[in-house]
């Protein structure tokens, strides 16, 4: 089952996943694309669930690590990655994020017809 893999894009048009895949060294970045072509491809092996987001760990470096969550679909919505060193504030951002998404999802089955949608959202 091949899985539809896009990044979370906030309503200022601002991209967590995206900023902080732009700053890794390249054999990070490689190490990072090949984990998302997995999940792509339905491989959630190294995704650890929790409070209704996902964890991927990369064992590589300095243990990268992508905050996700799936939805209906699919779908998996990437909002930060990070490192095992700075876990636990990663962990945060990405439950925050997630509750933002959430909000925004919300917020648009309330006010919109329902073929928009509360999020814009870039693939890879």
């Amino acid at each position: 089952m091949s899985l539809r893999v896009e990044e979370y894009v906030r309503e200022d048009g601002s991209n967590p996943f995206k900023a902080w895949f732009d700053g890794l060294d390249p054999q990070a970045a490689a190490k990072v694309t090949v984990a998302l072509a997995r999940l792509s491809l339905g491989n959630t092996s190294n995704v650890k669930w929790f409070a209704g987001i996902g964890e991927c760990v990369i064992n590589w470096g300095p243990g990268y690590r992508l905050y996700l969550a799936k939805e209906a679909g699919g779908l998996i919505l990437l909002f930060t990655g990070g490192t095992k060193q700075r876990q636990h504030a990663d962990v945060e951002r990405a439950r925050s994020l997630h509750a933002e998404y959430k909000a925004r999802k919300a917020a648009a089955k309330t006010k919109a017809a329902p073929s928009s949608t509360p999020r814009r959202v870039t693939t890879r």
